[in-house]
């Protein structure tokens, strides 16, 4: 069902869908949630490779590892290890594929929401 993480340095693996396996109803799951959103907009907004402490979560630590499982699960983002550092990074060029538009539309939109932290 799902291909391990390519490039692990450490050697420990996650599970990732292959682009056939991504479905659109399991992105827009993963996406209508406020924080996995967050989390999309941040990786969109110019962070490549972005470690998974590094973001400023309104939520747990377990909360927060659920959230970043959801979106790799769905295929929203990719994670790979760099020594102890879970890495994070959207998976733009298989969603602009499959699914054309669909990710730059929804962070627009999240972008233009009232509710977005960054509006004033």
């Amino acid at each position: 069902m799902s291909t391990p993480a390519r490039g692990a340095a450490s050697g420990r693996q996650l599970p990732h869908p292959l682009p056939a396996e991504i479905r659109l109803e399991a992105v827009l799951h993963a996406l209508a949630d406020p924080v996995r959103l967050r989390i999309a907009r941040e990786l969109a907004d110019g962070h490549v490779d972005m470690a998974c402490i590094a973001f400023d979560l309104p939520v747990s630590k377990s909360t927060s590892t659920h959230h970043f499982k959801v979106l790799r699960e769905a295929g929203v983002i990719r994670q790979h290890y760099v020594g102890t550092s879970r890495m994070s990074r959207l998976r733009e060029e298989d969603l602009e594929a499959i699914f054309p538009g669909l990710l730059p539309a929804v962070l627009e939109g999240a972008r233009r929401s009232p509710e977005a932290p960054d509006r004033a």
